[in-house]
């Protein structure tokens, strides 16, 4: 288990996003953490996020992969800018491609990464495996917002 907080723990503790926020006690809490040029989450699936016996319901995989992109564009925002948190990023698009069933009955591991950037959008392609294979793949916008926006400063 990592030690260090993750970026959902260190920059948005009062979050409820459904997906990431750490304060949201019905949520998926994903847990986003650098890893060189990519952001990597390791999440454990209960029971009752399944479609049918032994394999997770495909909405929670959009939520999973929908999160962590936005995290992952979040992050390169910021570090590009030099800002010293990351900007209230918001999805614009994204699009669930799903391979096989993806089994809950081990972790579940997301990697994503920058395909495509602008000032304030970032173009991420992330997948979610399970057992060492993918399962799922995701490629997404994610936009910076603005002052008047529901999410602005959601942090």
């Amino acid at each position: 288990m990592a030690t260090e907080l993750s970026l959902q723990e260190k920059y948005a503790p009062k979050s409820i996003c459904f997906g990431c926020g750490p304060a949201n006690s019905k949520g998926l809490h994903i847990q986003s953490r650098v890893q060189g040029s990519e952001l990597v989450a390791d999440w454990q699936p209960e029971k009752h996020y399944e479609a049918f016996p032994g394999v997770l319901n495909g909405g929670i995989i959009g939520a999973l992969l929908d999160c962590h992109s936005n995290w992952t564009a979040c992050w390169h925002l910021m570090k590009t800018s030099g800002a010293a948190e990351p900007p209230c990023t918001v999805t614009a698009d994204y699009a669930i491609q799903l391979s096989r069933p993806t089994p809950t009955s081990g972790p579940i591991h997301l990697s994503a990464k920058v395909v495509e950037a602008q000032a304030d959008r970032a173009t991420i392609e992330a997948t979610l495996s399970a057992g060492g294979k993918i399962c799922a793949t995701c490629r997404g916008t994610f936009v910076a917002v603005k002052p008047g926006h529901p999410a602005y400063h959601r942090w």
